[in-house]
């Protein structure tokens, strides 16, 4: 069985950088990390390797300094990395992202199983992993939280369709988008790290697509555009209160402030 993993690099903090004529997040301009529901995915692709045999991937479309959570991810297990990588791709939305990733898994066929997390901090639609499923033809459960077994070709898994459980077979190859409870991830090897430090990473570009077409990427590719978006605004007053009596020091802050209500 091949499982590939999709996984994403996002802003350490709020503090980055927008550009102000396209509002596209520059992703150069700060600290990154994991997106962290992406290691409930590579945790579930782990642990079924581990029982059922097989092989595991990664890939993650970004800039180049996006080989750094491949290599984390290698440092937890997994066995083969690829990063989607090309100016083509910069500025794209949901849809045009999605096409991108389905043509980079359709590079590593055959596969029999698609994992990703529930959504990514940076973007919060949900959307990717549907969307994929749709551009690659292949059934789709979002919202996994427990996995029964697999067999025969297919995989038996319980989701959560907002008001019930409901455990459902589907046929592989299959894509599932994972909740965050479903298994402890595991943490990084450092001894793994050290062993898997002159490792390759695959690098995808558009020509090793096959959609080749530059429209269908990027900005020009993508139907919804950003109007307007900006990091929060940081305030970093604060008082500090030592001594004398807080209680009646808290109680006039609150009313001052109308926080308190008098109840009916």
């Amino acid at each position: 069985m091949h499982i590939v993993v999709l996984i994403k690099q996002v802003p350490l903090t709020s503090d980055v950088a927008i550009d102000p004529v396209t509002g596209v997040i520059q992703r150069e301009s700060g600290e990154t990390k994991m997106n962290p529901y992406d290691l409930y995915a590579l945790e579930t692709a782990l642990r079924l390797v581990k029982e059922y045999g097989g092989t595991t991937s990664v890939l993650t479309m970004g800039p180049p300094q996006a080989e750094a959570i491949i290599r984390e991810a290698y440092a937890m297990g997994i066995d083969e990395g690829h990063l989607l990588s090309d100016r083509a791709f910069a500025g794209s939305d949901v849809l045009a992202t999605s096409h991108a990733l389905s043509q980079g898994i359709m590079t590593l066929d055959p596969f029999d199983l698609i994992i990703c997390g529930k959504q990514t901090t940076d973007g919060d639609t949900a959307q990717v992993g549907p969307e994929c499923s749709e551009f690659l033809h292949i059934p789709c459960v979002a919202a996994v939280r427990r996995i029964e077994g697999c067999s025969d070709g297919t995989i038996t898994i319980t989701n959560d369709d907002g008001a019930n459980l409901v455990s459902m077979k589907v046929r592989l190859p299959a894509l599932l988008s994972v909740e965050k409870d479903l298994y402890q991830p595991r943490l990084p090897s450092y001894v793994r790290r050290k062993e898997t430090l002159q490792r390759k990473i695959r690098k995808i570009t558009l020509q090793d697509l096959s959609d080749r077409e530059p429209s269908h990427y990027g900005l020009e590719g993508s139907p919804t555009q950003v109007r307007k978006i900006f990091p929060p605004e940081r305030n970093e007053e604060f008082e500090l209160w030592e001594s004398g009596d807080l209680a009646k020091r808290l109680f006039e802050y609150l009313d001052e402030g109308k926080y308190l209500q008098e109840k009916a």
